[in-house]
């Protein structure tokens, strides 16, 4: 008996649920590595910022997952119509294809686990809770697919809607989870609006030290720093537009002040400190405002030799 031909239909709702299942998938291990690494932070990295990433793989998830679990309903329900939908080349290729894709990252992240524990590479929770991760998502994948060759979910159409309906929870809990980290929208744009002020004051901070080290001394207000030769200019408070808050206390010594909109986050941005000093500059700060005060070591900034 031949087999029935894939109509463009066919080929374009199996291609679709494919690229939102790859997709989704992927969003979802990301988002939870993300949480992890939030949740254990790497003591020999110097800062992590989880809001970069997660904003994009929650919007990822939020979409394809959707996408994927109606494209696959009505992929079934026209199976249900008419049965020879079933055996068209596509979906078979479909179904073979994310049965090998996903035994093969089960083999890959078993590698991967291995490979660091005879290594002799430290196992740290944060690395074990990613493989286990990978795991699971991976396995059931490989479970649930297989159970569709083999014509389980056929054969059991409640069962099916019930793993629809796991997903769904799943794919919920983990976007609200990610509320508890990334805050609310406006919550997000306040920190972003705060990181973008700690940016302003370093380099407000960095003109101030190179024209101590042309002039040996600190201006008097920030209006002297700006140079049209360079380009520079004095940034102002992003919301406000007003200027940031200089305090010159001493020829060495300055302080830097801003309005913040929230604390900021644990782990937050610092900045080395140039021409070899010690350590790095905190740029943590409480909600409000907020000044930094800097001392300059002039052996640090020797004024320039003349050629």
């Amino acid at each position: 008996m031949d087999r029935p031909k894939a109509t463009p239909r066919d080929f374009f709702l199996w291609a679709g649920a494919m690229v939102a299942l790859y997709g989704g998938v992927v969003a979802f291990i990301s988002l939870l590595f993300t949480y992890i690494d939030y949740t254990l932070p790497n003591a020999l990295q110097n800062y992590f910022d989880p809001y970069s990433g997660a904003a994009y793989q929650m919007a990822a998830l939020i979409v394809l997952a959707p996408v994927f679990l109606i494209l696959m309903r009505v992929i079934r329900r026209s199976i249900e119509q008419d049965p020879s939908r079933g055996e068209v080349w596509v979906r078979r290729w479909a179904l073979f294809l994310t049965v090998f894709v996903a035994g093969a990252t089960i083999v890959i992240d078993l590698i991967v686990l291995l490979t660091n524990f005879l290594g002799g590479e430290e196992m740290t929770a944060a690395f074990l809770l990613k493989v286990l991760v990978v795991l699971l998502v991976a396995g059931a994948g490989f479970m649930h697919f297989l159970a569709d060759i083999w014509g389980y979910w056929a054969k059991n159409p409640n069962y099916a809607r019930y793993i629809n309906w796991w997903v769904w929870v799943l794919v919920i809990l983990a976007i609200i989870l990610g509320f508890f980290v990334l805050g609310t929208p406006a919550e997000a744009r306040q920190y972003r609006m705060d990181e973008r002020r700690v940016g302003d004051l370093q380099n407000i901070q960095s003109q101030l030290t190179y024209y101590f080290q042309q002039k040996q001394s600190l201006p008097v207000e920030l209006a002297e720093l700006e140079d049209p030769l360079i380009g520079f200019e004095v940034p102002m408070d992003p919301t406000t537009g007003e200027p940031y808050t200089y305090k010159r206390h001493s020829p060495l010594d300055f302080g830097l002040c801003a309005i913040f909109e929230k604390e900021s986050r644990a782990g937050g941005p610092r900045v080395a400190k140039p021409y070899g000093s010690y350590g790095g500059e905190s740029w943590e700060h409480a909600a409000g405002e907020v000044c930094f005060d800097r001392s300059i070591d002039p052996d640090f900034y020797p004024k320039p030799a003349l050629r």
